[in-house]
């Protein structure tokens, strides 16, 4: 099967000339085994059964003959055996060698199953299912690369609202990308059914409700790309799916999701402002794929066409997917900002060496000059003395022309935009 290249392939491939090993965290499906195996040249499958008894008595022997094996040597799901962690790093320490080992992991290991943090050792990379420009749905025309510089840009997608609708609701689950038919919206759903009575289980044996799981994933759907609270959420759950969950239980399973890497946070900006409002800093929670949502809602591409709403707020989903992945690349971040008077700008792009950015996201061209002002007003609040002017101005849409406004706004369709 052809290896469709994935925009931490260079990170990794920078990473394995200075650092002894790489760490590959990510959802399960999203694609970091075979990244993972496209960069080795041996593998270790741990969740391999055959091979369990195998595995115990190396374990409980010697771990360090997990090592043995060809190099760059690959751990396939390694928190099943957190004991090769610490040989790992006892080898790096010992021989210098850069480049020798790669660990995947959809799950974070229980406190005190690892005994070193690997820190200057071992490398970590965050991966996500597929952005579009992964996915080859993308044309990459613009690039955040000239955005940054200050270019002119100019590019035509090629997805209409009904392919971003089926792309939506599809996800960027590398193994529904190559199927033509319909079918391809259960691998999302499939995702979610292993999610809720497989998964959570697994990351630490402790028996969890899949009835409150999926009241929990059902209401996080509900309030994708806002400001929720856990109270809100509560509240939500019990008016809702008629189930009351108490506060301990929601903070474990939210917590639970955060380890599995489904969910993520979005902070607020701290850039400096000379707003007189103050900042609202609740963070937006977002679920690593947009089609997570719709799955657990069981949303159709055609629901989406007929509630313009709720397509938004997905698609402002799949765009922080992309943008994350893309600026993540090069070491930078994304936040938001939202003031008491509900002010607000959907995300900020900021590099590693300070430079920063404001994107609006909207669907529509409809809303593309008023996303503009926005964002030209919003520039007259930051203080520019101390955080700098920003690099660019940018509305990211569903719409199908990219190009440069007179007023140095940029319009980006995100059927366009690669990192």
């Amino acid at each position: 099967m052809e290896y469709l290249p994935r925009v931490v392939d260079r990170e990794i491939e920078e990473l394995m000339e200075i650092m002894g090993a790489i760490l590959i965290e990510g959802c399960k499906w999203c694609g970091k085994s075979t990244t993972g195996a496209h960069h080795a040249k041996s593998v270790i499958e741990f969740q391999n059964p055959d091979q369990k008894e195998e595995f115990e008595e190396i374990k409980n022997t010697k771990p360090s003959l997990f090592l043995n094996g060809e190099k760059p040597r690959m751990f396939d799901e390694w928190q099943m055996y957190p004991v090769v962690w610490d040989s790992i790093r006892t080898d790096v320490d010992h021989t210098g060698r850069k480049g020798q080992y790669l660990l995947t992991g959809s799950a974070k290991p229980q406190e005190g199953e690892v005994m070193h943090s690997g820190t200057g050792r071992i490398a970590r990379v965050l991966m996500r299912p597929m952005s579009l420009y992964e996915s080859k749905e993308s044309t990459g025309e613009v690039s955040f690369k000239d955005i940054l510089a200050g270019k002119d840009i100019s590019g035509e997608s090629k997805l209409s609202l009904e392919d971003l609708a089926n792309i939506i609701v599809r996800g960027g689950w590398p193994a529904a990308i190559s199927i033509a038919t319909n079918r391809k919206f259960r691998i999302a759903k499939e995702y979610v059914k292993s999610l809720i009575h497989e998964e959570v289980k697994k990351i630490d044996g402790t028996e969890r409700n899949p009835e409150k799981m999926e009241s929990v994933l059902r209401s996080l759907a509900r309030n994708i790309s806002t400001q929720v609270s856990n109270s809100t959420l509560q509240e939500d759950i019990k008016n809702s799916f008629e189930d009351d969950i108490s506060r301990p239980t929601l903070i474990d399973y939210l917590n639970t999701l955060e380890k599995l890497f489904v969910i993520e946070e979005v902070k607020a900006t701290n850039l400096n402002l000379r707003s007189k409002y103050a900042i609202r800093t609740k963070p937006k929670k977002y679920f690593v794929d947009p089609s997570i949502a719709t799955a657990i809602l069981d949303i159709q591409p055609n629901d989406l066409i007929n509630d313009l709403k709720t397509f938004g707020l997905l698609f402002e989903s799949l765009c922080m997917r992309d943008l994350k992945i893309y600026t993540e690349s090069y070491g930078g971040s994304i936040t938001f900002y939202r003031d008491e008077k509900d002010f607000e700008v959907d995300a900020i792009l900021r590099t590693s060496n300070g430079t920063w950015g404001a994107i609006e996201i909207k669907l529509g061209a409809g809303f593309i000059d008023q996303a503009a002002q926005n964002l030209l007003k919003f520039k007259e609040h930051v203080d520019t003395k101390k955080c700098g002017e920003p690099a660019f101005l940018l509305v990211l849409t569903g719409a199908n022309y990219s190009y440069k406004r007179n007023d140095g706004v940029y319009v980006v369709s995100i059927g366009t935009l690669k990192d």
